[in-house]
């Protein structure tokens, strides 16, 4: 990949640029990567605008959902993390349900725009991310990637990222409920 990448918080400040990457749709389906943030039926619900409205209304009460890559100032990737209680579908999930009992931060979406991916976008958000984390009071960072049971899987189903680019960027496997899904975790 030609150019040097550059990591920005999500903000009002270049919301423009969240919007232009996610493009019109709202990249999976009008998630607006609200899915991990709301229950089921009020993600469904509100797919599309109605998300897209509510990620902007967070972003501008000063909350900051996730970190965006740049390459020559054009937005080419998005990665969504914070603390875990703020994610109820990790709550609810048996796959997913917490390890032991320690405060850990989570990341829960990877968004690589389509001309960038598989050229190491990933591994570089989760390294920054780490540090973002870090930097914010987080003593773990935890992931929930794809193992994929086939040497291609579609990219509409590796949201979470894949479990190379997390081992590539320095996470463990901590616990496997799931043939297909690893809990990974950074020890910052």
């Amino acid at each position: 990949m030609d150019g040097v990448m550059e990591f920005r918080p999500l903000t009002s400040e270049n919301w423009l640029a969240f919007e232009t990457l996610f493009g019109v749709k709202g990249a999976c389906g009008g998630c607006w990567c609200m899915y991990p943030r709301l229950p089921d039926k009020e993600d469904k619900a509100g797919r599309g605008e109605v998300n897209h409205q509510k990620m902007k209304a967070m972003v501008d009460a000063g909350k900051v959902p996730g970190l965006l890559a740049f390459q020559d100032n054009a937005p080419i990737g998005w990665i969504s993390l914070g603390p875990r209680e703020e994610f109820p579908r990790l709550r609810n999930s048996k796959i997913l349900a917490p390890v032991d009992e320690q405060s850990v931060w989570s990341v829960v979406c990877l968004f690589i725009a389509k001309e960038f991916r598989r050229q190491g976008v990933s591994v570089e958000l989760l390294v920054t991310a780490a540090e973002f984390a870090k930097s914010n009071g987080a003593a773990i960072l935890e992931g929930y990637p794809t193992d994929p049971n086939s040497s291609k899987q579609p990219d509409a189903f590796v949201w979470t990222g894949i479990h190379t680019a997390y081992l590539k960027s320095g996470f463990v496997e901590v616990e496997r409920r799931s043939k297909s899904r690893p809990i990974m975790r950074k020890y910052l």
